[in-house]
């Protein structure tokens, strides 16, 4: 299974995928879900993947390939939803392609992809591609998407980000929310890549993959675990009637 997160906020991007996949209790491995196109000064286009690992690896192979081409590529559309556009496009090739009987065998190749970054002027934006390559975008109103095994760590989104949060408080929800839904799955686990864009820089991170007992990262979550212990124990006692 996967995880990833994307933010799009007043001061910037945050995105954290984590790195496993599994076909089974027996066939664990780790595979990076963070892809980055760019060209520094110009523009960064950030793509996180779920779903069929087959399908996203050839989605990702042709948009790399076709940087090389004549045709529209990641680093020749004019603008973010041209992107988006794209890579949903690609995705509905990638499908239609592999979708002989003889290929899929009754296998669901679908995959779903996050889709952010900010070309020249234009302010950043964030998108959200179905498996059937149509997308919905982040707003102020809902400045994060997620997909893959969402449910553990969308509380904590939920309650803690807003547009407004700054760049540093919106990377510890998303590792907090990451801790959650780690604790509470198996299929989701350590490495985490992790990118964070300032709006307007026009920057080309290399972002930072947390390994396993990354200082930082046993510092928050042990952290947040002991508060929550401790807030737990603060709160008022039941009322007699819940006894009953």
């Amino acid at each position: 299974m996967t995880y990833c997160v994307a933010m799009n906020l007043s001061e910037g991007l945050v995105f954290v995928s984590d790195s496993r996949t599994n076909a089974g209790v027996d066939h664990i491995a780790t595979f990076r879900k963070l892809y980055i196109f760019g060209v520094p000064g110009e523009r960064l286009i950030v793509l996180q993947a779920a779903g069929n690992l087959a399908t996203s690896q050839s989605v990702i192979s042709l948009l790399r390939q076709r940087l090389k081409g004549k045709g529209p590529h990641l680093c020749s559309v004019d603008s973010l939803f041209e992107a988006a556009q794209l890579v949903g496009k690609t995705m509905r090739e990638v499908v239609s392609r592999d979708a002989e009987p003889t290929m899929s065998a009754g296998v669901d190749l679908t995959c779903s992809f996050l889709l952010g970054g900010q070309i020249g002027e234009e302010p950043p934006a964030l998108f959200n591609l179905y498996p059937q390559g149509n997308f919905i975008a982040a707003t102020p109103d809902t400045p994060y998407f997620q997909i893959g095994e969402s449910k553990y760590g969308k509380p904590i989104l939920d309650r803690a980000l807003t547009y407004q949060t700054p760049l540093d408080h919106a990377l510890r929800c998303a590792l907090i929310s990451f801790d959650s839904t780690i604790r509470s799955n198996l299929s989701v686990a350590l490495p985490l890549d992790v990118l964070v864009y300032r709006s307007g820089s026009l920057e080309v991170p290399k972002g930072y993959r947390v390994q396993e007992g990354d200082p930082y990262f046993e510092e928050i979550r042990d952290y947040w675990g002991g508060g929550l212990r401790r807030l737990l124990g603060e709160l008022s006692s039941p009322p007699d009637g819940y006894w009953n």
